[in-house]
């Protein structure tokens, strides 16, 4: 029966995914409300800063209140901003707002998503469940592209379609999981605060955990974005002839990484798949820096295979290190999603400062740091809080 309870948890991870449409949403409403780039730009830093903001208090509320409770939340958080389009888009400002509470309701659902996995799942198939989850997500993150796309070019729709089938989509998530009895592991005796909280960053394991999840989440964000101008800029390959499929790319990477992740953690230890995760990105990061199209197109692909499971395998062990904290880490994991926000920043500037190429010499500087966590886990037996 537990097995079974999983399956309206992967729904939430889809409604999830929802949040990474905010990425398009800004060229797309650029266009639609005559931006400036700054005020382009805003959109996603409207929704995108909510999982700093959020994170830890939400966390310690779902220590005292319950993972399923704080997940609903999430989901009605979500539904309302995605309501409002429906009532017509008619001013910026008011799609800030739609972003906003798009991005508060991601944030609810990763903080309470990532642990009750646990929940739902037998034991010992916790990493692969997640990593399967995330794989769900990506399709949610793709499909902010593909469905506007796909409207425009074979049905002449706008993209604002998006919304209707995102509000169809939460509404039945939301009766599934109502429905859904689960029964929340409490390891945990004392009741989360922001002192406990921040006091893991005490422990080692911990505080490189939640600093990897930091510097995953940017260097991702400096891939996806970087892609498109590096092949634009070194080949003249005018992706914006494909529109939002240009930014897809990579993400389609990602989702075939996460799938056959989930399939690989059946028979592989997650702290030993992180290390040839990690190795995998770095073999493909290597191949962009070739200056040759074709080997440099294949490396953007291994490294969307690298990348795909990096943050549920290292949100799963540190959860499994320490399980009766699992609200609080939680709470740490996802405000360091905010890593999205600051290190694409270093990279654009490098980038302008000598050229698009040597910008990727962030995301290789990252990589090198969760090689030496993923190699450092062998070295970890328990627990050491001060």
């Amino acid at each position: 029966m537990k097995n079974i309870k999983k399956y309206p948890i992967f729904l939430a991870f889809l409604a999830m995914g929802f949040g990474d449409a905010i990425g398009p949403f800004v060229g797309l409403a650029k266009e639609q409300f005559s931006l400036n780039n700054f005020q382009a730009q805003f959109i996603a830093f409207s929704g995108f800063i909510m999982f700093g903001l959020l994170s830890i208090p939400l966390g310690i509320f779902q220590d005292k209140h319950g993972k399923k409770r704080v997940l609903m939340i999430g989901l009605f958080i979500a539904l309302s901003g995605l309501v409002i389009p429906l009532f017509g888009l008619k001013s910026y400002e008011l799609f800030l707002l739609t972003t906003l509470l798009l991005g508060a309701g991601a944030a609810t659902l990763q903080v309470a998503g990532n642990p009750i996995m646990r929940d739902v799942s037998l034991p010992g198939k916790y990493s692969r469940n997640l990593s399967f989850g995330q794989f769900i997500k990506a399709i949610g993150s793709l499909s902010g592209s593909l469905i506007p796309f796909a409207a425009a070019k074979w049905f002449g729709a706008e993209w604002k379609i998006l919304f209707p089938i995102y509000v169809s989509t939460i509404i039945i998530t939301i009766i599934l999981i109502a429905l859904t009895k689960i029964e929340e592991q409490q390891e945990n005796k004392t009741i989360a605060t922001f002192k406990s909280c921040f006091s893991l960053l005490k422990n080692r394991l911990v505080f490189l955990m939640v600093a990897g999840i930091f510097i995953y989440v940017g260097i991702e964000i400096c891939i996806s974005t970087g892609v498109p101008i590096l092949l634009n800029s070194q080949y003249g390959i005018d992706l914006k002839t494909w529109g939002l499929l240009g930014n897809a790319f990579f993400f389609i990477s990602i989702i075939i990484g996460r799938f056959f992740g989930a399939v690989i953690l059946n028979w592989i230890k997650p702290k030993l798949f992180l290390k040839i995760t990690s190795l995998v990105s770095v073999f493909g990061l290597g191949l962009i820096f070739t200056n040759i199209q074709t080997v440099v197109i294949l490396g953007i692909f291994i490294v969307g295979l690298g990348f795909a499971n990096i943050f549920p395998l290292i949100f799963s062990i540190t959860v499994d290190y320490m399980p009766e904290r699992s609200n609080e880490i939680s709470g740490l994991m996802v405000t360091a999603i905010v890593g999205g926000a600051f290190i694409p920043l270093i990279m654009g500037a490098l980038a302008d400062k000598v050229n698009i190429l040597a910008g990727f010499y962030i995301p290789a500087i990252g990589l090198t740091y969760l090689i030496y966590i993923a190699f450092f886990l062998n070295r970890v037996t328990k627990p050491k809080l001060n």
